[in-house]
C-alpha cells in the first residue's frame, strides 16, 4: 500500500470515529427555554394543558407519545420524560404544528412552530 492510501484510509478512519460506536453526533444543547405565562397561551392550548392533567381523553391518537428530544432544544432528561401533545389549530386540515410536551407530568413547554422552538409554560402544574 503506498504512503497516499495510507493517508486517505487514516483520514477516513478519523472521519468515521464518532460512529463506531452506533452513536450519531449529538447536535450542542440550546438555551434553555424563556417562559410564557399560562394567561399568554391561545385557548385551545389551555384546554390541551388541562386534558393533560386529568389524564384525557385525548383527542389525537399521536397524543401521549414520547418526545425524544433529538434536537435537545429541551433539558436533557431520560428516555420517556417527555410526552408531546397536539394543541388544535384553527383552520388546519391536520394537526398542526402546534404542541405542548410535558415533562414528567411536572414541567409543560410549548412550541407553535413543530418544535424548532420552546417557551416554558409557567404556572402549569396548578
Amino acid at each position: 500500500m503506498d504512503l497516499l492510501t495510507r493517508a486517505l484510509l487514516a483520514c477516513l478512519l478519523l472521519l468515521l470515529a464518532p460512529f463506531a460506536s452506533g452513536e450519531r453526533p449529538r447536535p450542542p444543547l440550546a438555551e434553555p427555554p424563556s417562559a410564557v405565562r399560562l394567561e399568554a397561551l391561545p385557548p385551545e392550548a389551555r384546554v390541551t394543558l388541562e386534558l393533560i392533567r386529568r389524564g384525557g381523553p385525548s383527542p389525537y391518537w399521536r397524543d401521549g407519545a414520547v418526545f425524544s428530544n433529538r434536537e435537545r432544544r429541551l433539558p436533557p432528561r431520560t428516555r420517556g420524560w417527555y410526552r408531546e401533545y397536539t394543541v388544535p389549530t384553527p383552520g388546519s386540515h391536520d394537526r398542526g404544528a402546534r404542541r405542548i410536551v410535558a415533562g414528567g407530568g411536572e414541567e409543560f413547554y410549548w412550541t407553535a412552530d413543530h418544535y424548532t422552538s420552546f417557551r416554558r409554560i409557567e404556572d402549569a402544574g396548578r
